[in-house]
């Protein structure tokens, strides 16, 4: 085995179109968890010492997120990895939990919430906790609080695709709270904030998230026209998400490419339309899609779970018109009982489209 042999086919999540196999080859995996252990020496460190990291791996191994941050990281440090085979029974994750001292906790946004709102999460014992690390999908606010309210350990949110191994960026461990960004990048990566020319935009302003790094992949198995699209001349890869970079060199993801809703022109970005709705207090989860419009050419359409059975339609519009531009306010919102997601817990919003 050579360090330019193919380790794996990684396949995408297919969340805004259909799954490509991403080639990572030996040398990309062995950087990203060199990476990944360099990042987080510093939080290891911290008192109190453990002779092993114990990490909850309630994410399936076939994606990248649990690949490199559960499983890698703990062949490469000693450490245990404790296998969730259904993270989506609440009740059995927690009951398995409440018999180690937990360490990390990598997790998706929807999976803090459902532990938050579950009775017996106060009853874990998370004193040995170090760090919970987010990614796959952005951290909304609301969550972000609850947990460190009910740990003391604000939530580290990174991000990387399967293409990039797949950690690009994420916040330093030693944080005192939700930063709201995603941090900064990894050790030998660079990330550029591009517009639709590949030319880089000023701090503070939006634009693609590009990055170069020894944890890129070559291209897409047998489909170099898609790789052509997401490779720059100058060796970037396009991340498809919209970001900006502040001062520090941190970046906040906006949303995906894809997902940008236009209403009469005016760009709506589904994420900030969910984090108001979070912060109502009503709402358990929900997803913002763009639906064709005979006027505007589309409008937002927001699909939720109630949190309480008393939440309506009205109160939760009235609620974000004093939150949000009139544009970015939901036309139609409908309730269900569950939204559908990826075997990783992220909420699909093409299903939604779809559906709509």
């Amino acid at each position: 085995m050579k360090p330019d042999d193919l380790a794996f086919l990684q396949y995408t999540g297919g969340t805004t179109g259909v799954a490509k196999g991403a080639m990572l080859l030996h040398r990309n995996l062995v950087a990203n968890v060199l990476q990944v252990v360099a990042w987080n020496e510093p939080m290891v460190a911290v008192p109190p010492v453990i002779d092993r990291i114990v990490i909850v791996a309630a994410l399936p191994l076939y994606h990248i997120f649990a690949l490199t941050a559960c499983f890698l990281f703990a062949l490469r440090t000693g450490g245990m990895c404790i296998l969730i085979p259904n993270p989506r029974d609440i009740g059995g994750l927690i009951k398995e939990l409440s018999r180690y001292k937990v360490n990390m906790f990598p997790a998706v946004n929807t999976l803090y919430n459902a532990l938050l709102n579950h009775p017996d999460f106060g009853k874990l014992d998370l004193s040995m906790l170090k760090s919970a690390v987010a990614g796959g999908m952005a951290v909304q606010r609301p969550v972000a609080e609850a947990w460190m309210k009910a740990t003391g350990k604000p939530i580290v949110e990174g991000y990387g695709l399967s293409e990039t191994a797949p950690v690009l960026t994420c916040n330093r461990g030693d944080i005192a709270e939700w930063t709201g960004t995603i941090g900064l990048p990894v050790p030998s990566t660079d990330i550029s904030i591009r517009d639709e020319n590949g030319h880089e935009v000023p701090i503070g302003e939006h634009g693609e998230i590009c990055a170069r790094g020894p944890q890129i992949m070559p291209g897409y198995w047998g489909r170099p026209d898609e790789t052509a699209k997401v490779m720059t001349e100058d060796g970037f890869f396009r991340t498809g998400d919209i970001g900006v970079m502040d001062e520090d060199g941190r970046v906040k993801i906006i949303d995906r490419k894809k997902d940008m809703i236009s209403v009469s022109g005016f760009k709506v970005f589904p994420n900030e339309v969910e984090d108001v709705a979070m912060m109502q207090g009503d709402v358990l989860e929900c997803a913002a899609v763009g639906v064709p419009d005979p006027h505007s050419g589309e409008a937002v359409k927001l699909f939720a779970v109630k949190k309480s059975p008393e939440l309506n339609e009205q109160a939760l519009r009235k609620y974000m018109l004093g939150q949000l531009a009139d544009y970015k306010v939901p036309k139609q919102i409908e309730f269900r009982k569950e939204l559908p997601k990826t075997n990783v817990g992220k909420i699909l919003r093409r299903a939604l489209r779809d559906d709509a």
